[in-house]
This record gives C-alpha cells, sequence and structure tokens, in this order.
C-alpha cells in the first residue's frame, strides 16, 4: 500500500493504515467534511474530478430535456399541456429545495453513500443502526431500478427506431432484453477500461447534452405546425378516466417530476470529486438550474410544434417524439438522425448512472450493508474504481432484463421503484435534519451551508417530496386492471417487508452502522 492508502472499518472495528491515525486524520477538513481526504474510503481513489468534469457527469446522468423527449406522452394524457408546463414549474422549485437541502448535508459529509451516511449524523442514536440499514437499501434498490430503467428505455427507442425504418417489423420482447444488454455492456466497458478518461468523456458528453438541444429545437421551430398558446399554457386532458380533473394534472406533473429523479448522482461520486465539501453542493444547484432550464424549454417546444395529438399518441413507434420528428421534416432518415441524437445520449447518461450507482453500492458494501461485504468493498489496484461493484451493479441490471421477456409489465413494477425509492432515500435525512432544526440542536454544518433559510427550505421539500411519493402510487387509468396497475406501491411494500426480515434474520448481527467516524461525529453531537 501506499502511504496515502488507508482502510476505514464499519463501527465497531478498528481503523487502520501504515501508521496510527492521529487526531487530526480524523479532524473536519474544509474541503472535504467531516472526513479528511485521508479519510474518505476503505481504499483511496484518485480525486479526478473537477468541478466542470462533475458538473458535466451530472448533467448527463440526469438528462432531463432527454427525458421528457422520451416520456412526455403519460403526462399529456393525464393533465395535458397545462400539467407538463406548470408541473415543470413546480418539479423544478420542488426538486432544488431537495437539491439545497440534500447539498447541506453533502457539504457536512460529502460520501459515496450520501443519504444513509447523513442519516447516521442526524437520527437518534436508538433508531440511527435500523434507520441506515433501511435506508441504504432502499437507496440502493432505487438507484439499481433507475439503470435497468434507462437501459430498457434506450432498448425501446431502438426498436422504435427500426419500426419507422422497416414497418413489418414485429418486436419481440427478447430483442429488447438484447438491445438491453448491449447497453448495459457499453456502459459497463466504458467504467472500467475507460476510466482514466472518464472525465474527459463527460465533459464531452455534456456539451452534446447542450448541443444537441439547440440541433434539434431549430428545426422544430422552424419547421412544425404551431400550437395556439392557450392550448399550451391553458389546456388539462384527462383521458385517464379520472373523476377528478386535479387528480389528473397531479398524476400528469409526476412525468416531468420523473425527468429530475436521481439529481444526487453527483454526490456518489463525492470521494473521486477534489475538494467536495464546497464543489457537491454548487454542482447539485447548477444542475438543477441548467436540466430545468433546458427541459422546460423543451417542453414548451414540443407543445408548440406537437400537431396532432391523437397522431402523436398512437404512433407505431411507441415514441411521440419520434412522430413528432417525423411530422416535421416529413423524412424518415431525417427522423432517424434526429431520434439518434437522442438514444446516443442515453448510452452517455447510463455511463454516469453506472459510475454513481457502483460508488453507492461499493459505500454500502465498506458499511457491511451488503451480503459477502468484503468481497464488494474492495478497490481494483489496477482501475482504481469500485470493480466488484460495477460488475454487481451491471449483473444485476442484466438478471432484471430477462423478466422482460416474460412480462414487460412485471419489468415496469420492478422499475417503478425508482421514483418511489429515490424520493423515499432523499427525504429521511431532511426529515431528521429539520427535526434537529426546530429542536434548536447543535449541528455541525460544512462550509457550505443555508443559514437563516434553512428550516423554510428544509420544510419546502418534505412537502414537494410527500406529494410526489403519495402520488407516484396512484394508477395512471381508471378503472385499474392487471396491465394498467401501478405496482410501485405493492413492490416498494413488499421489498419493505424482505428487508425488514433480512434485518431480524442477518443484519442485526452483522451490520453496526455506517463508517466508525461518523458513528463518533453523530455521537459527539448527541452529547452536545
Amino acid at each position: 500500500m501506499s502511504e496515502d492508502t488507508i482502510e476505514l472499518s464499519p463501527f465497531g472495528k478498528n481503523v487502520r493504515n501504515q501508521g496510527e491515525m492521529n487526531q487530526r486524520d480524523l479532524s473536519h477538513s474544509a474541503d472535504d467534511g467531516i472526513l479528511s481526504n485521508n479519510t474518505s474510503g476503505r481504499r483511496q481513489m484518485e480525486r479526478k474530478f473537477g468541478s466542470l468534469s462533475i458538473l458535466a457527469l451530472s448533467v448527463t446522468l440526469l438528462a432531463s430535456w432527454e427525458s421528457i423527449a422520451s416520456g412526455f406522452s403519460p403526462g399529456l394524457r393525464n393533465g395535458g399541456p397545462a400539467a407538463l408546463v406548470w408541473g415543470m414549474v413546480l418539479s423544478m422549485t420542488g426538486t432544488m429545495a431537495l437539491a439545497l437541502s440534500l447539498g447541506e448535508m453533502a457539504s457536512i459529509c460529502p460520501l459515496a453513500g450520501a443519504q444513509y451516511h447523513w442519516t447516521a449524523l442526524l437520527a437518534p442514536p436508538k433508531i440511527r443502526v435500523f434507520t441506515t440499514w433501511m435506508q441504504g437499501w432502499i437507496t440502493v434498490f432505487g438507484w439499481q431500478a433507475a439503470v435497468t430503467s434507462i437501459c430498457f428505455l434506450v432498448a425501446t427507442q431502438i426498436q422504435g427506431l427500426i419500426i419507422l425504418n422497416h414497418p413489418e417489423y414485429n418486436p419481440q420482447r427478447w430483442h429488447g432484453t438484447l438491445l438491453m444488454w448491449a447497453v448495459m455492456l457499453f456502459s459497463f466497458s466504458m467504467n472500467v477500461f475507460a476510466v482514466q478518461i472518464l472525465p474527459l468523456l463527460q465533459l464531452f458528453g455534456g456539451l452534446m447534452h447542450v448541443v444537441i438541444f439547440i440541433v434539434l429545437v431549430v428545426p422544430l421551430v422552424l419547421l412544425s405546425p404551431r400550437s395556439t398558446a392557450q392550448f399550451v399554457f391553458t389546456d388539462l386532458l384527462n383521458q385517464g378516466g379520472w373523476s377528478s380533473d386535479g387528480v389528473s394534472w397531479c398524476l400528469g406533473m409526476l412525468t416531468v417530476t420523473y425527468c429530475f429523479t436521481g439529481f444526487d448522482g453527483a454526490i456518489h461520486m463525492s470521494e473521486e470529486v477534489r475538494n467536495p465539501a464546497r464543489v457537491i453542493p454548487r454542482i447539485l444547484i447548477q444542475t438543477i438550474a441548467i436540466n430545468g432550464t433546458l427541459a422546460f424549454v423543451f417542453t414548451l417546444v414540443l407543445l408548440f410544434c406537437i400537431g396532432d395529438v391523437s397522431n402523436v399518441l398512437h404512433t407505431s413507434t411507441g415514441f411521440p417524439i419520434i412522430a413528432i420528428f417525423h411530422q416535421t421534416t416529413g423524412s424518415v432518415r431525417a427522423t432517424t438522425v434526429m431520434q439518434l441524437t437522442i438514444t446516443i445520449l442515453g448510452f452517455v447518461s447510463n455511463i454516469a448512472v453506472v459510475a454513481s450507482v457502483s460508488r453507492l453500492t461499493w459505500a454500502f458494501a465498506r458499511d457491511g450493508g451488503l451480503p459477502y461485504s468484503k468481497f464488494f468493498a474492495k478497490v481494483d489496484g489496477r482501475y482504481q474504481i469500485p470493480f466488484r461493484a460495477v460488475c454487481l451493479v451491471c449483473f444485476t441490471a442484466i438478471l432484471l432484463s430477462l423478466i422482460n421477456i416474460a412480462s414487460t409489465t412485471a419489468l415496469s413494477a420492478i422499475l417503478a421503484l425508482t421514483t418511489s425509492s429515490l424520493f423515499i432515500s432523499y427525504l429521511i435525512p431532511i426529515f431528521m435534519m429539520t427535526w434537529k432544526r426546530l429542536r434548536k440542536e447543535p449541528i455541525n454544518f460544512g462550509p457550505w451551508t443555508l443559514g437563516r433559510w434553512g428550516l423554510a427550505i428544509n420544510i419546502y421539500a418534505i412537502v414537494f417530496g410527500l406529494f410526489t411519493t403519495t402520488f407516484v402510487l396512484f394508477p395512471t387509468e381508471i378503472p385499474v386492471t392487471a396491465t394498467n396497475m401501478n405496482y410501485s406501491g405493492p413492490v416498494f411494500l413488499g421489498v419493505t417487508i424482505l428487508l425488514v426480515f433480512d434485518w431480524v434474520v442477518r443484519g442485526r448481527g452483522r451490520y453496526a452502522g455506517p463508517l466508525k467516524e461518523l458513528i463518533l461525529h453523530a455521537g459527539q453531537q448527541d452529547r452536545q
């Protein structure tokens, strides 16, 4: 080991490096939060990301305008244009409140485990270990579902392009599964064999994120038929069978809320970012600002250029955006090129997502939360990445893709965990922080803090998070059938029951909480 390579053990075990760690090693660093630069991982990974490269990774990972382009049809059916436009405004402000709240905690403790690490710092001692266990698993499940979801989306986009170019093509579910494997293999290869140039690749991806946006918007604005301003800003569609237009509007808003889910991706890369306690909070804000602005503009462009809504929604390709491109250009080739740019950005986004999720998974293994934690907590000496965690994330996505062969509905039920799980992972530490603020308990803030606005922002974040988590459980159509049923609630409940059972059988005897330094720091705060 080099002199900078150290080990951090879960609570209750020794902390060691080549020499004894002195008090300075565990002191608060202005740039690295609670833990100093030399205590940020079981084995130190190179801090290869600067402010610009981690911003590019975060922006391409979230891919908000691309998400709107790929999946705005549910919001058009439920809520209509008004839900998409004004829901975007509400989602931007709500997500910004969540990002500000998490950014403040990232400044205190910029570690890859993020949410469950912050809960370890803020939760009451009696529930600290169990809560971090549950939250760690929920966060990992949510992000794993996100990885699989992106692969599924990119794969079905490719199938949509095949249908456009070859109308006689009969898409099969196993075709989609094989395409998902190809997407995941590409992401795995880039995360392992191109890891040293990953920051450069993400910089290029971030540039393309903006350039392709402009390239697509220009022909849409110049060539498409125009919708009226009344249609875009005030029309409400309720094609889900709901008796209440208000419920339909709220469900439509979830379409644009989904495009902001996963904004915490950069946080899980904290241990490879220079000066993370200062940089990461700014990156979260900039990510929401950039992606939110582009997504809002793209939503307006789509609605003003949508043409015949019925034809767009019932396109044989399965993607209304392909129908809009074809309607605009009148050319299959031009439509193919335009859609391919979005699909390529989906590949780029998945590279960033795999990088982020593998670090989260590695961190949870480092803390003893996973089965065979010691095996998955290793950092590969050659590539300086958590290679085994990368393999685990990619292999799990491949296994989940097999479900698609039997039933797309069953796979969608698993993927529905993304929004509910991630929003719950955001809410738990924010609730803990709010409780401490209300009780005026001492909080050892990092170099970036919300100051006097913290309580108000935390409360708004909680209200928005609870609103979203509630409606994400609703079915999109009435009456409910086996096909249109929203399985996210039952699946989440089932996962929670399994986690509690696993805690009783295995977890409480092996898992002692996150890194010892966090527990010690939390204990000091409790005594204060």
